[in-house]
């Protein structure tokens, strides 16, 4: 099963969120938050797989919420999506910057709902050829306001083996795990492999951070 903690400060979202992930049998919500503060408590006690987090709430934000919850050891923490109302917003750009898994405009259709919160609960990044790629664009076009922890370095590419940049190059196109297995003939293991290599490599935590190097580097 995958748990998932949903963190809205309107609860008739949350209440439709709860109700499109309960027409799957492998996923389950093991609880809502009105705020980033809650979400980042109820994130430490009820350890879900993946938070999806909204990104304006009053008080205490999705940014500064997904700050916190990522920052524990890798493999030990939620994976977080965010959530928002428009596909670029720019608080969007933040997230990603502190680590979230990628996002989602609140009128996602419910299967991709679905099949979005198994893709990341996987370690996968949720990366929408359509939405997800105008986002980093635009991001990696940003300037940066000073250094972030989950920054990846994209001078860091350099140690990169040939083959690891082409599957870097398609994680940064959007293609998940399988697709890229397709598209390179290789089996799916040796796809993940590389994927791990690559995060250790650059020193990232999720694959959205391949997605940002790739770009500055203008290797996407």
């Amino acid at each position: 099963m995958v748990r998932v903690l949903i963190a809205d400060d309107q609860p008739d979202v949350r209440s439709g969120i709860r109700a499109l992930l309960a027409r799957a049998a492998d996923i389950v919500v093991v609880g809502e938050a009105a705020d980033g503060a809650d979400a980042v408590r109820m994130a430490a006690e009820l350890r879900p797989d993946v938070v999806l987090m909204d990104v304006r709430m009053p008080d205490h934000d999705g940014i500064a919420a997904t700050r916190q919850i990522v920052a524990g050891s890798p493999g030990s923490t939620p994976r977080v999506i965010v959530l928002t109302t428009f596909d670029l917003d720019e608080y969007v750009f933040g997230a990603l910057r502190e680590g979230a898994s990628g996002f989602l405009t609140k009128n996602v259709a419910p299967d991709e709902l679905r099949r979005a919160v198994r893709l990341v609960a996987e370690g996968q990044a949720l990366l929408d050829p359509a939405v997800t790629r105008r986002v980093i664009e635009r991001f990696a076009a940003a300037p940066v306001r000073g250094p972030a922890p989950s920054t990846v370095r994209s001078t860091a590419l350099d140690s990169l083996t040939p083959r690891e940049r082409e599957v870097a190059r398609l994680v940064a196109r959007g293609l998940t795990n399988e697709e890229i297995s397709v598209s390179l003939f290789l089996s799916i293991w040796t796809v993940k492999t590389h994927v791990s290599r690559i995060l250790a490599k650059l020193g990232a935590r999720e694959r959205a951070q391949i997605v940002i190097a790739m770009y500055e580097a203008g290797g996407g």
